[in-house]
C-alpha cells in the first residue's frame, strides 16, 4: 500500500513541532477500541510505531496471549491471573522454596519452572542457561511493571514465546550480524576479526538476553515492542548500530578481551538515539515488516 503524502506532511510537522507520534497514538487507540481486538493489526502497529507508553502493557499482555481479544473478558481473566499468581507462591511457600526475603526476580524463576516442571530439587542447585535468562528478563521487567502480578504474566509468557518462536533462529544471529556489519562497515568487520573479537562479542547479553540489564528502561521497551509484536532480527540491528555508533572508540582497540569489556559498558546517554538508528537500519534491510521476519 502506498503511504500517504498528505499524512507524511502532517506526521513530518507534527515531529518538527514536538508532537511526534500524535497520529500513530490516534491509530492505536482505534485499534484498541476493536471488540475483538484485531491481534494480527496490533502486531503490525507494534512494528512499524513505537508503543505510546499508557497502552504498551494493554497490548504486551494481548500480544503474549496474557490477556484475550475479546475486551469484555479482560476483567475475569485478570482476576483469574490474579488467582494463578498466589496459588503459585502459596505452593512455593509451603514446600519453602520462596520465603518473604526471597528476591521477587528469584520469586518469578520458581513461579516459572513450577509451571514448567522443571522445578530443581533444591533452592541451591545451579543455574541454566534459561534460567539465567529469565532472571535477566525478570530484572528488567520488575522496573516496567507497577506490580508483581502484571510483572510475572509478562516475563513468563516473553520467555515462552521467545524460546519457542525464536529458539530455532538465536544460533544464527552472530552470522547475520556479520553481514550486515560487512554491508554497513567492511573496515569495522576486518578489524573485529583481525582482533579475534567477533567470536567474542557479548551475544549472550544482546541475543539470548534480549539486551536486558544492558539498555535502560526507555530503549529497552522499543526493543521489545519489536520482539513481542513478531521479530527478532531486531536484535542484530541494535547490535549492529551499537558497533557503528562506537566505531572510533574500537577501531585503536586490538584485544578481544578489551573490546568485548567496552561493549559490556557502553554509554548510557544516548541510547534512545542508538536504537532509533537501529530501527532504521531494520526497516532499511527487512523492509516494513507485517508479522514474523
Amino acid at each position: 500500500m502506498a503511504e500517504d503524502p498528505q499524512r507524511n506532511f502532517r506526521s513530518h510537522y507534527y515531529e518538527k513541532v514536538g508532537f511526534r507520534g500524535v497520529e500513530e497514538k490516534k491509530s492505536l487507540e482505534i485499534l484498541l477500541k476493536d471488540d475483538p481486538l484485531d491481534v494480527e493489526k496490533l502486531c503490525t502497529f507494534a512494528q512499524r510505531y513505537p508503543l505510546p507508553t499508557m497502552y504498551r502493557t494493554l497490548v504486551w499482555k494481548v500480544l503474549l496471549g496474557i490477556l484475550p481479544p475479546h475486551s469484555e473478558s479482560h476483567a475475569a481473566v485478570i482476576l483469574f491471573r490474579n488467582e494463578q499468581y498466589q496459588d503459585l507462591l502459596q505452593a512455593l511457600q509451603v514446600i519453602r522454596f520462596v520465603q518473604d526475603s526471597t528476591p521477587q526476580v528469584w520469586v518469578y524463576l520458581r513461579m516459572y519452572q513450577l509451571e514448567s516442571g522443571t522445578l530443581p530439587r533444591h533452592p541451591s542447585q545451579s543455574l541454566g542457561p534459561e534460567d539465567k535468562m529469565l532472571i535477566a528478563i525478570a530484572e528488567a521487567m520488575e522496573e516496567m511493571m507497577e506490580n508483581d502480578v502484571d510483572a510475572y504474566w509478562l516475563v513468563k509468557c516473553f520467555v515462552k514465546q521467545f524460546n519457542n518462536k525464536y529458539g530455532d533462529s538465536l544460533p544464527h544471529l552472530p552470522k547475520s550480524l556479520e553481514h550486515y556489519l560487512n554491508l554497513e562497515d567492511s573496515k569495522l568487520l576486518a578489524h573485529l576479526n583481525s582482533c579475534s573479537a567477533l567470536s567474542k562479542l557479548p551475544y549472550d547479553v544482546w541475543f539470548k538476553h534480549c539486551f536486558a540489564g544492558y539498555l535502560p528502561e526507555s530503549s529497552l521497551q522499543r526493543v521489545w515492542d519489536k520482539v513481542i509484536s513478531g521479530s527478532c532480527k531486531i536484535l542484530v540491528f541494535v547490535a549492529l548500530e551499537i558497533l557503528l555508533t562506537f566505531k572510533m572508540k574500537l577501531m585503536p582497540m586490538n584485544k578481544a578481551e578489551s573490546i568485548t569489556q567496552f561493549l559490556l559498558n557502553i554509554p548510557q546517554e544516548n541510547t534512545d538515539a542508538i536504537i532509533s538508528k537501529a530501527i532504521d537500519l531494520w526497516h532499511k534491510y527487512i523492509g516494513t515488516p507485517v508479522h514474523s521476519v
